[in-house]
């Protein structure tokens, strides 16, 4: 199922049971803040991305190599280098990502709607890591015309097979049925996001396929958070303008009972949010990522799960 229609998606979705695969991955992968810089084209329609000077690549090196130790803590992560034509290839979740589909392991390489981040999806180490070290097969989506930048546009339930894809210029309908498929779900929901907005990662977090952090404001879908509450009974944290400004939307779980941040996200969260995790089992964890953020993207975009 691939809808628009709110209702019917929840009545599908409470019907399938927690089994399509593990809820959170076995492995993440980086790729390191080489030459980062503000991409003039990505901050076209990225209204989170800082003004040239803001960007400090020693401070965003530093801060990444303490993010890649912090979250080793969880899984195995492997970091790729970084290189001054793909000054945001620092978010390589977009890009990148892996599902495994009836059994067999799958790479999957997005659309990007900026030329600037096409130059990623051609990385020959990257795709030879996944399909002659770990033996991936390979789903090219990124010669197509329709942008599906991947887990950036679609947030999903890995426990459930669900997805839930905000269409914006990033990605469209087209797009995201190739997504549907490309990742093999069982269901996803299409909505469109508020204007001004790129993607649903800075607005909705799924934590371990049981809680989702939901930013309504950011979304043209005013039935998505019932629908969330359905879905994660107990678990759904609705954000403030204030929590989502600080990345507080842009957030992973790499193991049951963690969800990681950025500490500027961590440090905005009310007392409220931080109950209502703890409630459903969940541990507030961050690394300071100030100099990465002014890439318009936080600690979610950093990380490329392995599944």
């Amino acid at each position: 199922m691939i809808t628009r229609d709110i209702a019917n998606f929840v009545a599908h979705a409470r019907t399938l049971a927690p089994d399509f695969g593990p809820a959170t991955a076995r492995a993440a992968f980086l790729v390191s803040p080489d030459g980062f810089m503000r991409a003039e084209q990505s901050a076209q329609d990225n209204r989170y991305m800082a003004d040239a000077g803001a960007f400090d690549t020693g401070a965003a090196l530093r801060e990444h190599h303490a993010l890649q130790r912090a979250l080793s803590r969880d899984v195995p992560v492997v970091c790729f280098p970084g290189d001054e034509a793909t000054p945001d290839a620092v978010f390589p979740n977009n890009v990148f990502a892996t599902a495994r589909v009836e059994g067999e392991a799958r790479l999957i390489v997005g659309r990007m709607r900026h030329e600037v981040r096409q130059r990623e999806a051609r990385r020959p180490d990257i795709r030879g890591f996944f399909r002659d070290t770990l033996g991936y097969a390979e789903v090219d989506l990124s010669s197509q015309p329709h942008p599906c930048e991947l887990t950036g546009a679609l947030v999903i339930d890995r426990a459930r097979g669900i997805g839930f894809c905000g269409l914006s210029e990033r990605c469209d309908e087209v797009g995201a049925a190739r997504m549907h498929d490309a990742f093999g779900l069982r269901a996803t929901l299409l909505f469109d996001l508020a204007p001004g907005e790129y993607h649903t990662n800075v607005l909705l977090a799924v934590l371990a396929g049981r809680a989702a952090l939901i930013h309504p404001g950011g979304v043209e879908a005013p039935g998505l958070t019932s629908a969330l509450e359905a879905l994660y009974p107990g678990g759904v944290m609705a954000l403030t303008d204030a929590e989502q400004a600080a990345f507080a939307g842009n957030a992973i779980a790499l193991a049951a009972g963690k969800v990681w941040m950025s500490r500027r996200a961590h440090e905005a969260l009310r007392p409220a949010t931080v109950a209502g995790l703890a409630a459903v089992g969940f541990a507030v964890h961050s690394v300071a990522l100030d100099a990465i953020e002014a890439g318009g993207g936080s600690l979610r975009c950093c990380v490329a799960e392995i599944f």
